[in-house]
């Protein structure tokens, strides 16, 4: 097979770690990483020629535009999560900006990471999220209305990964699966209520083997372009049952957890809650169509169950 010159951006991050490890060992690619601190990228470059390390940042990224016009394959996992002005200067102008650097008569698939919370279930845009969403979820929003525009977009598949699980003593953490490590012993109050909701989730080294697959083997014209990543949806009580049979936790009774109750507990604990927070409580069901893992591509999958997500997230088993 052909030796491709792929960009990544983002590589030092979890999603990163995964795929750059991927491609280093599976591939004969030649790579160029871009990172701000190479000290945070703890994947072995030397393992093999053709990998090079660029220390750069997003926001000023034209000091590459040269390397980008030789580029085969960009992959942008970058993203910024602080204040508003960083968010929206790296997640849409500079990212759009790197698009706008690649030669679309050269560059044969860009491969874009967006977020599965600007998605409705039918995977059309979420209005809400372009209104009330956080930063985050706006500068997504945004950027995917932009990227339709550009004339590299017929080459753009667009991820949309769902709940992201990651990390480990080599690899930075999710913030999902840290969150789950903290605080999995909220299953002792959470297996009393019956919570109605409905989510997907997948791990990066599961994104990682489906960033690899389209490398090789981008969309034909007739296939889809905008992949949702995730397992099969789950509900919020089989997460519950399933967590308390991996921690051998019974449960006696289950109170629905209703929306009024839940306007109580937070009334009661002068809790705050956002808007786009509250439009996520009265949502509940985050489900998608079409949802890929590795097995759809005739892969195996590494995160296939909720008790692999608890496992590979930290969380020691409890026997009887």
């Amino acid at each position: 097979m052909t030796s491709k010159r792929i960009f990544v951006t983002g590589a030092s991050g979890c999603v990163g770690h995964y795929l750059v490890e991927a491609l280093i060992q599976e591939t004969n690619h030649d790579l160029f990483l871009l990172v701000r601190n190479p000290n945070k990228l703890k994947v072995d470059c030397n393992a093999r020629p053709g990998v090079t390390v660029l220390q750069g940042d997003m926001r000023e990224i034209e000091q590459f535009g040269d390397l980008l016009k030789t580029i085969d394959c960009a992959i942008l996992a970058a993203t910024a999560w602080g204040g508003p002005q960083e968010v929206f200067d790296i997640n849409v102008v500079k990212t759009v900006r790197l698009l706008n650097l690649l030669d679309p008569t050269l560059c044969q698939q860009v491969i874009y990471f967006s977020t599965a919370s600007i998605l409705d279930r039918n995977n059309q845009p979420l209005r809400e999220a372009g209104e009330i969403g956080t930063d985050y979820v706006r500068s997504k929003y945004v950027c995917h209305r932009q990227i339709g525009k550009l004339a590299i977009a017929p080459s753009v598949t667009t991820l949309f990964p769902t709940l992201l699980l990651g990390g480990d003593s080599q690899k930075p953490w999710s913030h999902i699966s840290s969150g789950i490590s903290k605080e999995y012993k909220w299953i002792n109050f959470l297996r009393f209520f019956s919570i109605d909701g409905t989510f997907h989730y997948i791990h990066s080294k599961d994104v990682a083997q489906v960033v690899r697959h389209l490398v090789d083997n981008p969309p034909a014209e007739d296939e889809p372009r905008e992949l949702v990543l995730g397992n099969s949806a789950i509900t919020a009580d089989q997460a519950i049952e399933d967590a308390c049979a991996y921690l051998n936790k019974r449960i006696y009774f289950r109170i629905p957890l209703t929306q009024g109750l839940l306007d109580f507990i937070f009334g009661l604990l002068r809790i705050k809650i956002e808007a786009w927070d509250r439009f996520a409580m009265k949502y509940r069901h985050f489900v998608h169509k079409n949802p890929v893992t590795p097995t759809t591509y005739g892969l195996p999958t590494y995160c296939s169950s909720f008790a692999d997500v608890l496992k590979l997230s930290g969380v020691p088993p409890k026997r009887r």
